[in-house]
């Protein structure tokens, strides 16, 4: 595969000053008009062997355009912090926002990167399996990624190497991991091309860049970039497509249409005397579940759902009531901020994925894209569509990184909803709860019944099942959230 990149192309000087002030000129152009539509954001990744150019280019790249608008992401080793979290955290939160560029040095790749041995095929296509969908997401949610291999040949990357090494001014940027990769230099390169071969894309390719010339380096990428960046340029904007709702449903036995909703008994209660001596018995447990040594080692998520006035809030503050507030986290979701409208719709909830030893609740979530989003008409159809399998990938990469993953929906029936709203703007403490757009939504329950079904269809997974929550009694909503919880945790720390 990298043959076509050892062949010792060259670029005169002259040549390279006639060609580069008409690229230079293009694609500040084109960053221009992609900043002032801020619909793309431009993921650059600068990969290769050591002693390729990589910075060298990244500086010209700073050149050629504005650096105020590109942010650039070193291959650093993992912070304290990052090592907490799920390895993709840290890339997550470093996304660039639209109409900016991120330059990332390996960025996902680094790991896969870092090995002296050729793992086993099995695992190494998994690995490119993840890579592909995550930065197929990226693309569909309209991003440009543009991968760059920058490579040398083993003679090239020695005769580079013993170079620098060579001039006092730049030595110390020869590294023990410069020169250890050279000795490993066929692992790395079969791992390189492996790596290509199965992650370059239609959605995002691989550019091999022959680096033995700097002139030869530089023209090649700056000419990939004008040519990619011209293509979004030109691009119309995505056109949303009506939405759909139908879903397939069983039958009841008396010809309506029945739904796994259909199979919760709404009619579950507690009396006051049992609520209390479970809610105690629970909380208690959750809370030295949650300071175990092993807990330390992983995290939880929790995931509330559920249709308007179903008890949502009620469930989260039994479950706060019982731990220290230095253990845990409440996210609240509203409709996207504008920066948040800046970046793929998993990238806000990425940002609060918890830390080793910590919960997060989620008062709504990313299933939003899946419910009110499809519901209202706030995303096209492919958008909701792709959004399972999106969904899916995320929550095994945090049950992977050792996050056990809670989700819960809470369904009330319509009648004991509808007193619940009335007693809201009657009360004047509970008024602030009730909305026009609760109403709203309670005329719209078929079409949230049917995007509901589906998400628990499509959502439910071994390793994130949904726990649907008979929701009419709080009481017994509670209970059976907590112990849910608790024992969630409990398992996934054994």
């Amino acid at each position: 595969m990298f043959e076509t990149a050892e062949i010792g192309s060259q670029l005169s000087d002259d040549a390279f000053k006639q060609l580069m002030p008409g690229l230079r000129e293009g694609l500040l152009t084109a960053q221009y008009e992609m900043l002032n539509r801020a619909r793309t954001e431009v993921v650059i990744i600068l990969a290769g062997v050591n002693g390729s150019g990589r910075s060298e280019t990244a500086h010209a790249i700073g050149e050629w355009l504005d650096p105020r608008h590109i942010a650039v992401v070193p291959d650093l080793a993992p912070t304290d912090e990052e090592r907490c979290r799920p390895p993709m955290w840290r890339y997550w939160r470093a996304l660039p926002a639209k109409g900016r560029i991120g330059m990332f040095f390996s960025a996902w790749y680094g790991a896969l990167l870092g090995r002296h041995k050729l793992p086993e095929d099995g695992a190494l296509n998994g690995e490119f399996a993840a890579i592909n969908r995550f930065e197929q997401m990226l693309v569909d949610e309209g991003a440009l990624v543009v991968k760059f291999w920058f490579h040398l040949s083993q003679r090239d990357q020695k005769r580079r190497l013993e170079s620098l090494a060579a001039d006092r001014k730049t030595h110390w940027r020869v590294t023990k991991d410069d020169w250890a990769q050279l000795k490993h230099y066929d692992t790395v390169r079969a791992l390189a091309e492996r790596m290509v071969g199965g992650t370059s894309t239609a959605a995002a390719p691989w550019f091999v860049v022959e680096s033995g010339d700097r002139n030869f380096r530089e023209a090649t990428v700056a000419e990939t970039l004008l040519r990619e960046f011209d293509r979004m340029v030109v691009q119309p904007p995505p056109t949303p497509t009506p939405v759909k709702t139908a879903v397939a449903l069983k039958p009841r036995a008396n010809g309506g249409q029945a739904t796994i909703l259909d199979t919760l008994d709404l009619t579950l209660a507690l009396d006051k005397g049992a609520y209390e001596d479970a809610l105690v018995t629970l909380q208690a447990r959750l809370a030295k579940a949650v300071r175990r040594k092993r807990f330390q080692r992983h995290a939880a998520v929790a995931v509330f759902e559920g249709y308007d006035a179903a008890g949502k809030g009620g469930a989260i503050r039994r479950v706060t009531m019982a731990l220290d507030p230095r253990r845990f986290a409440v996210v609240p979701v509203g409709a996207p901020n504008d920066e948040e409208r800046g970046h793929p719709y998993l990238w806000r909830f990425w940002r609060h994925v918890p830390s080793s030893g910590r919960l997060t609740l989620f008062d709504r979530s990313w299933y939003g894209r899946v419910l009110v989003e499809r519901v209202e008409g706030l995303c096209s159809e492919a958008d909701w569509r792709r959004a399972y399998g999106e969904i899916n990938a995320f929550e095994e990469e945090l049950h992977d990184a050792g996050i056990a993953v809670v989700k819960f929906f809470l369904v009330v029936s319509p009648r004991e909803q509808l007193r619940r709203f009335r007693e809201r703007q009657t009360t004047g403490f509970k008024r602030y709860k009730i909305t026009a757009d609760d109403w709203r939504n309670r005329r719209r329950r078929p079409q949230y019944d049917s995007a509901i079904v589906e998400m628990i269809e499509r959502c439910s997974t071994e390793l994130a099942p949904w726990t649907l929550i008979e929701g009419d009694d709080k009481r017994h909503a509670r209970i059976k959230i907590l112990r849910t919880l608790v024992e969630s945790i409990e398992r996934r720390c054994r």
